[in-house]
């Protein structure tokens, strides 16, 4: 029993470790200009090990790396929540929040039936259009949580995320400046802040706009990654409904024990309930901001540990159709958050 104990505990300072090196990486000057942050490097630390010198790691260390991707991924979810404030929410107005809604519900129902037409994996669609759709890479951990899936499914999806709102935190600013969108600084900012993929590309895509452009981007955003929590409750309703159907026909042991039993996503109720509390103002501005750094390290460890069971062969297993599906959501996000941001917001 000791000896296992010692073998978890190894494995979550062995990723601790890489979460260290993540966030000296993200220092670079390089890295910080390319807004990527320590989860990202992370991630692709954790893969860089697997596809290296995984086979030499103690097997008794693997269910502390199992822990990280696990226990301490829905922990560092429910921090997160530290980041948001239901005055937020009221500061940006009716126009933000629709505009919000009506991307988050088509990318990710869109991207479940084109996932369909490609005949894709479902848990690989399905992380890839709540990527998208929400807050990049938290939104997957998210999902993964609720979800259960292999962790090379949540790398690829991660990747395509990180791929193409890399691509679009470039573009946003050129089309600004150059003046082909036709958009002011609150229109340029919902569309902004509605339509890429993570809460780093919303920040470094705004600043390269202005204080203007990049004040409502952050808040488009940050309602975007709220509504993470309304998302994983459905998931998890709808894994639970697909889970009774499946054991009304199925039996998993002698004693009759209901195989596909699915739990509820109640660290999605703690991330709520962070928000809420948040919202009171209660800490200082430094408590908060420690407990947001906190936060990172620990979804920095939760990165490393899915990038550590994912090796190329997984990649090459998920094909091309995760990027395929990623671009035709891209394209959806640029074209439908343009012309919403063009033609309805004004009318909000």
């Amino acid at each position: 029993m000791k000896s296992n104990k010692a073998g978890v505990c190894h494995g979550i300072l062995f990723m601790a470790l890489f979460a260290c090196a993540a966030f000296y990486i993200g220092r670079w000057q390089v890295l910080v200009n390319l807004s990527i942050s320590p989860m990202i490097i992370g991630i692709i630390l954790g893969m860089c090990y697997a596809n290296s010198l995984r086979a030499h790691l103690p097997e008794t260390w693997a269910p502390g790396i199992q822990y990280c991707s696990k226990r301490i991924l829905r922990l560092g979810i429910i921090l997160y929540g530290f980041r948001l404030t239901f005055q937020d929410v009221a500061a940006v107005g009716t126009a933000g929040i629709v505009v919000d809604l009506i991307i988050v519900t088509v990318t990710i129902l869109g991207g479940v039936g084109i996932g369909r037409l490609l005949k894709m994996d479902r848990d690989l669609a399905l992380l890839t259009s709540i990527g998208s759709g929400i807050c990049g890479a938290a939104a997957v951990l998210g999902a993964e949580a609720t979800l259960r899936t292999k962790p090379y499914k949540t790398a690829v999806a991660v990747a395509t995320v990180v791929i193409f709102g890399t691509i679009a935190m470039f573009l946003y600013p050129m089309a600004y400046r150059s003046g082909l969108l036709g958009l002011n600084n609150t229109q340029m900012g919902i569309f902004a802040g509605s339509t890429l993929h993570e809460v780093a590309h919303a920040v470094g895509a705004g600043n390269a706009m202005g204080e203007d452009v990049a004040n409502t981007a952050i808040i488009v955003k940050m309602i975007r990654v709220m509504l993470l929590v309304p998302v994983l409750m459905v998931l998890g309703w709808w894994l639970a409904t697909k889970a009774v159907r499946k054991s009304a026909s199925e039996v998993d042991d002698e004693a009759g024990n209901k195989k596909g039993k699915v739990s509820i996503p109640w660290f999605a109720f703690g991330f709520l309930a962070i928000i809420g509390f948040n919202s009171l103002q209660l800490l200082p501005a430094e408590v908060v901001n420690f407990i947001n750094q906190f936060d990172t390290f620990l979804l920095t460890m939760a990165m490393a540990a899915l990038g550590a069971e994912t090796s190329i062969d997984k990649f090459k297993k998920a094909g091309a159709k995760p990027f395929i599906l990623a671009l035709c959501l891209f394209v959806w996000l640029m074209a439908g958050g343009y012309v919403m941001a063009r033609w309805l917001v004004p009318v909000l």
